[in-house]
Formats: C-alpha cells, structure tokens, sequence
C-alpha cells in the first residue's frame, strides 16, 4: 500500500484493490508510519489522524501548534512546528512543549529559507522540515530549516547542535536497522554520518547539482533527489551504493520539479517517489530500476508504504 499525501485534496492509497482517494479536500502536510505501522497524517493546521485497518482516517490529536512534521517512537510521536519548536505527544494525546529545543545553542542564528524571486520574498518560514529517531529511539534528529540539525539523547529534554547552519538541510533519516547510520539531504549535497548524527560528511559525487531536497535508505542503500535551487522545472534522482562512494542517477530523464522533502519512501524492496508535477514512482528492487505507476497527482506533500488492508 502506497500512499501519497497531497497539498491539497487529501491521500491516494494506491493498493491491491486500485486507487482510494481519501481524506478529500484536505490539506495533509505529512505522512508517517507509527510504531505499530499505522499511518499517521498531520491533516490542516494542527490535527494529527491515525488511519484504521479498514482504510478510515480517524481524528487523534488536536496538537494547537501548527505542525510541519512528525515521527513515533515507541508509544511516544514527536512533532515539529512551522514556527521551529518541537512537541512530545504521548499515547493519551497529551501535547507537552519541549522547552530543550527553545535552547539549542547557536538558535539565534536560525533563519527562515527563503529568497527573492521577481522581487518578491518566497519561501516557507523558519520552521522544523523534518524529524527522524534512529531505529533503536536513542537519537532524535530535527532538521530546522535554516538551522541546521539539532540532536537529542534524552528523549527530547536537551538539544545539541549539528551540521553548519549554511548547509540547509532539507531532509533528515535514518537507517531502519543500524542505529549510527544516518543521512540528510542539504542544499550542499548528501550529508551522511556514521555515529548517529554527531559528524557528517558531505558528498556530491555524480550529482548534476547540490541542491538535494528529499532522501530516503532504500535497504541499506540512499536515493537521494537533486536540483539546481528550490524553484527548479526538473531534478534528478539518484543512488548511493552502501558499498561505495559516488551517486548514480536511477532515471533515464529529469523529474517534473522537485522530488521534495519526505516524498521518497521504502519498505522492504519496494521504494517510491512523487515528484512536483504529480508523477508517482515506484521500484521493487530496492531501488535499481523504477517505472512511472500514476500521473496527475494534486501536489504531493509526501510518501509512505505500510502494509496493504
């Protein structure tokens, strides 16, 4: 079961039976999977839905900060907010602040990414793009954008920073099985660590461009989507063999527009992809080869595989 979040007209289940359009009309701003492999959305400003077995969205959480992201781990989903501050929210739907992230040293520093396009001012505020917990729940990693990658060992309490702010980081995961392997998609290029997000190492091998916006592990393997700026009419895709250095491109042509933060996903071999034009990808062997399974989707906000009803 595929399925893809959209801007503005809710989720398309692609599964065994064909497409479900679900949640209608909805603006979903992120999809994720928690722990027990249900599919979470955060559905409008605020809201967090858990979707049933029987294909049901059902409302969780009315969190009250405007949510930009979330991961589970464990019975605990943390979540970050448009305005770059983190929430803890426990298996009741208690919303508790997590103060630890108001006091990241260097946050004065952080700004918003944005930029002047034909003299206007476009871009998304200062505000957490991505988080990702390490598969053991050990680390948390909170990709701020601009701010770098703030990293917690205690459960969200204290924050340190990591990565130069001046990367823009785009992206933040980790590996699903080895707890030191992480990697972020920055506007400097791929960013992979060996010790849980503590150092990085940029690479940009094979790239066409460094501007890298969405990354997924695809088993032990990255894929990794690349542009020329944020506004790019294409983008490429590419692969980072776990065995060596050096990406290689997976399609024989450029995306329509950006591949863009959370929209690469994988689960076992199947991998997927949705691009800005609303072409959806999909790989069943850990990402070697891909082929175009759907067009027209309403601008993608992201990508999730759980497992089909």
């Amino acid at each position: 079961m595929i399925l893809v979040a959209t801007w503005r007209d809710g989720v398309f289940a692609f599964g065994p039976n064909g497409v479900a359009h679900e949640l209608a009309g909805e603006s979903v701003a992120h999809l994720t999977l928690d722990a027990g492999g249900a599919p979470l959305a955060i559905v409008g400003e605020g809201a967090l839905y858990r979707r049933e077995p029987n294909g049901e969205w059902t409302r969780w959480v009315d969190a009250g900060p405007p949510l930009s992201c979330c991961v589970a781990t464990g019975e605990t989903v943390f979540a970050g907010t448009s305005d770059a501050k983190m929430v803890r929210i426990d298996r009741q739907g208690r919303v508790d602040a997590l103060a630890g992230f108001e006091a990241v040293p260097g946050r004065a520093r952080w700004y918003a990414g944005s930029m002047i396009v034909d003299g206007r001012r476009v871009g998304p505020p200062l505000g957490v793009r991505s988080i990702a917990a390490t598969c053991d729940g050990a680390v948390l990693l909170a990709n701020v954008h601009v701010g770098g990658i703030p990293r917690s060992l205690d459960g969200g309490l204290t924050w340190q920073p990591t990565l130069d702010i001046d990367c823009d980081a785009h992206q933040v995961c980790a590996h699903p099985s080895d707890p030191a392997r992480v990697a972020a998609a920055t506007a400097a290029g791929l960013a992979i660590s060996r010790d849980a997000g503590r150092t990085w190492q940029i690479e940009t091998e094979g790239l066409h461009a460094r501007h890298c916006t969405a990354v997924a592990f695809v088993g032990d393997d990255l894929v990794v989507s690349a542009a020329a700026d944020p506004f790019a009419a294409e983008a490429g895709v590419y692969r980072r063999r776990a065995d060596r250095e050096g990406l290689q491109p997976v399609l024989p042509h450029w995306t329509d527009r950006l591949v863009d933060t959370h929209a690469i996903a994988a689960r076992g071999a199947t991998a997927a992809m949705a691009d800005g034009g609303g072409h959806l990808y999909v790989s069943r062997d850990h990402g070697r080869t891909w082929i175009g399974a759907h067009a027209g989707l309403p601008a993608p906000s992201g990508v999730v595989i759980a497992s089909s009803d």
